[in-house]
């Protein structure tokens, strides 16, 4: 009988193509934008208390850069320190949600389209 070689290629086939499907969405906080996984109301409430969600979600970067970005925060924008389990939690989560992206930027300008470097060599 054809009947169930045929069910169980059909679902072979199936079973293939959701596995190769794109992760479906996140949600994602309507008023935010933040992804709703986690802790995003930390983010939220720490992290937008001196400006827009948009600032994190346009951005990206390593645990290590978000660490970075925070620390440049407290050292020039005058924001206060956060408590360690608190600032570990949010760079955990902006890592996971937020993370490196394989290509963040344009690729670079060929070299023979740059402009002349005016400047003499050091």
């Amino acid at each position: 009988m054809q009947l169930p070689r045929l069910t169980g290629l059909i679902c072979a086939t199936a079973l293939l193509a959701l596995a190769q499907a794109p992760r479906a969405a996140e949600e994602t906080d309507r008023v935010t934008g933040l992804t709703l996984e986690g802790d995003w109301q930390l983010v939220q409430a720490n992290c937008t208390e001196c400006h827009s969600a948009l600032l994190i979600t346009q951005n990206a970067g390593s645990r290590g850069i978000w660490q970075i970005r925070i620390a440049t925060m407290r050292n020039t924008h005058g924001m206060d320190e956060l408590d360690a389990d608190i600032e570990a939690r949010i760079l955990d989560y902006l890592a996971e949600h937020y993370g490196q992206r394989q290509a963040s930027r344009r690729a670079p300008l060929p070299t023979h389209l740059l402009p002349d470097n005016p400047y003499p060599p050091l």
